[in-house]
């Protein structure tokens, strides 16, 4: 059975999964909007009510039944193994469209020397380098440079995955840590620019009124889930390589701060470029702070573009430390995938992450027109909005109720350094799940009043389809009796 080679270096591949492109551009931004510095109030509670216990609960029964997630559900009940699988493929399909933003940044290291979206990045990102067409119907054609940054991805991916867990974990421990540093840079460097105070200060105000607002809390919650790789079944199929009783409790705990840590520093790299450009501009903070792909390839870049000193370099070492981050949580969600086909079919995983790799690819040259972006925007926010709440949703009632809590919890404090208490069942059992609810309610209601981001209601429709059928194959996949069973 493969094995981590050792506790660093699976703490580095479930550091490295939960750190994505999202800890960059996401956090940053959801911490200004939803009240600068006061919001690390309502993250860190998120992070022990809901964060935490769900991870603990995710390493605990990898660890116990050293299986995929799919077959960890299947221990705990056979008629919920379709529940991992939905997490997987819910995974995988959050790959395609995540390696196409990776191959955006692979672009983007080139495009730093000689800073090429000069004097326009906004015209340079979505007219040069995207060809963005007018609606999410026009497709247009594939961009060959984004293909073929793309195919390096992919390929990347599947020989990172070849040797399973033992190549995972070597990599990881080089792929962390380096981006880590360039980010530590980044921020060394941001912080020297004139006027960075501001925008510091923009990044890091208490605005306490916001706390009483209900939808900053629900914010909290739903960064914390999203960025710690939770419900997508990579973090019970990392624990399942796990020598038996590892210290669960230590590493869930290692690995939350790690991400939060990482997330929070990345607002002083980019918070601090834009209070410079702000300086540089004349532009208000507000106008500046815009979230998203905006964010990472238009402002970010338009402030490099500015600093008096190496702005190559600067702009260089940007986006390998996203291309670094990004890569770590794309292999994880192959992983999970492939664990899953391995354990169900009995396929070696050489052949699963081949096949895995090549239809993502396949399915990822589609975003690469000039339609792209629209349609992984529209995944983006169905998956993770609905998809990826249903299952932690689902998870949280199976190992609360079905697998027990208080089960986990014996079997966490037997193995771990740090004991937990009854306040892991009540979260796992009660208030994870409320918390969960209320993020796809309020996500629904948002939908319907408001639609999403102005695109067409047909295009909606699409995305809402799209999870339907994710669903349905991972219920189908859940029937299907292998060999072994027949």
């Amino acid at each position: 059975m493969e094995k981590w080679q050792s506790r660093v270096a699976f703490l580095m591949a479930s550091i490295g999964s939960a750190v994505g492109l999202g800890n960059i551009w996401r956090f940053p931004y959801v911490a200004y909007k939803n009240g600068g510095g006061a919001f690390l109030i309502p993250y860190f509670v998120a992070l022990f009510t809901v964060g935490i216990p769900l991870l603990i609960a995710e390493f605990a029964v990898g660890n116990i039944f050293r299986k995929s997630a799919p077959y960890a559900m299947k221990g705990v009940n056979k008629k919920v193994e379709w529940v991992g699988w939905l997490g997987v493929f819910s995974a995988f399909f959050i790959s395609i469209y995540y390696c196409v933003l990776i191959a955006w940044c692979l672009c983007y290291i080139f495009h730093s020397v000689g800073l090429v979206w000069q004097p326009d990045a906004a015209n340079f990102f979505f007219e040069k380098f995207l060809g963005i067409t007018s609606s999410p119907s026009i497709l247009g054609s594939i961009n060959a440079q984004i293909a073929f940054a793309l195919l390096f991805v992919w390929t990347s991916i599947y020989l990172i995955l070849y040797k399973g867990v033992k190549s995972i974990g070597k990599v990881a421990s080089i792929i962390v840590p380096l981006p880590t540093i360039l980010l530590l840079i980044l921020t060394i460097v941001g912080i020297s620019l004139p006027n960075a105070g501001s925008g510091l200060d923009f990044y890091l105000s208490p605005d306490f009124s916001k706390l009483s607002n209900p939808l900053i809390w629900l914010s909290a919650y739903a960064q914390i889930f999203f960025s710690l790789s939770l419900a997508q079944g990579i973090m019970i199929a990392y624990a399942s390589f796990l020598e038996k009783k590892s210290d669960i409790a230590n590493n869930a705990f290692i690995t939350a701060f790690a991400d939060g840590g990482i997330a929070f520093l990345a607002g002083f790299a980019v918070f601090s470029v834009l209070g410079f450009l702000s300086y540089q501009t004349g532009m208000s903070m507000e106008e500046i702070a815009r979230g998203g792909i905006g964010l990472v390839f238009i402002t970010y870049p338009t402030g490099i573009s500015k600093i008096p000193f190496m702005a190559s370099f600067f702009g260089i070492i940007f986006f390998i430390t996203l291309f670094a981050f990004g890569l770590t949580s794309a292999f994880s969600m192959v992983e999970a995938l492939s664990d899953g086909l391995k354990d169900k079919f009995g396929v070696a995983k050489e052949k699963a992450n081949f096949f895995i790799c090549l239809i993502g690819f396949l399915f990822g040259l589609i975003l690469t027109t000039g339609g792209g972006i629209y349609w992984i925007e529209i995944m983006d926010h169905f998956i993770s909005n609905f998809a990826l709440v249903f299952v932690g949703l689902l998870e949280c009632l199976i190992l609360g109720y079905i697998f027990g809590g208080e089960r986990i919890r014996k079997y966490v404090n037997e193995v771990s350094e740090i004991k937990i208490g009854k306040w892991f069942s009540i979260m796992l059992k009660l208030f994870a799940p409320i918390i969960l609810t209320l993020i796809a309610i309020s996500s629904l209601i948002e939908l319907l009043a408001h639609g999403y981001n102005g695109f067409p209601g047909w295009s909606l429709a699409i995305g809402g389809l799209f999870v339907i059928l994710i669903l349905i194959i991972s219920i189908f996949m859940g029937r299907v009796k292998c060999l072994q069973e027949q």
